[in-house]
């Protein structure tokens, strides 16, 4: 097969990614993910506890109608995730509530095919039908690829968390 044909097939099944909330039959999955965002993030933080840790609790936010977990599929297979969730603003902000992201994984096959821009929309449009105009998450400064992806996404910088060590 040559190279063109492959990059049709490829584009051809990207097309083809559909993104839909999760269910709970789905948990088993999305705590492989959450393992696989954990060892992502363990080189940009130090602070990170020894294995066996966990971020989420995945079951109770895809029950939770202040958050929405969804996937993406190809043909039925799960490759990607990602949350919103309703998070009360700062009282000195000019929101009351706003939209949280986080959660963000992709099967490393499937990494840098559009993907995470598919997941982002839905999780977008989710925020937006309930009324958040305000979206935001957090990145690791030195995850590079990720903030560029996030930047291309329409995300700005806005904060950086710093610590003494």
């Amino acid at each position: 097969m040559k190279f063109q044909e492959v990059d049709f097939l490829i584009q051809r099944t990207m097309d083809s990614i559909t993104v839909r909330g999760a269910v709970l039959d789905d948990l088993e999955l999305l705590r492989s993910f959450e393992q696989g965002v954990i060892q992502a993030e363990r080189p940009f933080d130090v602070t990170l506890d020894a294995d066996p840790i966990s971020y989420y609790d995945i079951g109770a936010m895809i029950e939770d109608d202040d958050a929405h977990v969804v996937v993406a599929e190809i043909g039925g297979k799960v490759i990607a995730s990602g949350y919103a969730l309703i998070k009360p603003a700062k009282p000195y902000l000019v929101h009351e509530r706003y939209s949280y992201l986080g959660f963000m994984y992709t099967v490393p096959e499937y990494r840098g095919r559009g993907v995470n821009t598919k997941i982002l929309e839905g999780l977008k449009e989710w925020s937006y039908a309930k009324g958040l105009k305000e979206i935001r998450l957090t990145v690791y400064n030195g995850n590079g690829s990720a903030i560029r992806a996030y930047e291309k996404a329409g995300f700005k910088r806005h904060i950086i968390e710093m610590r003494l060590e």
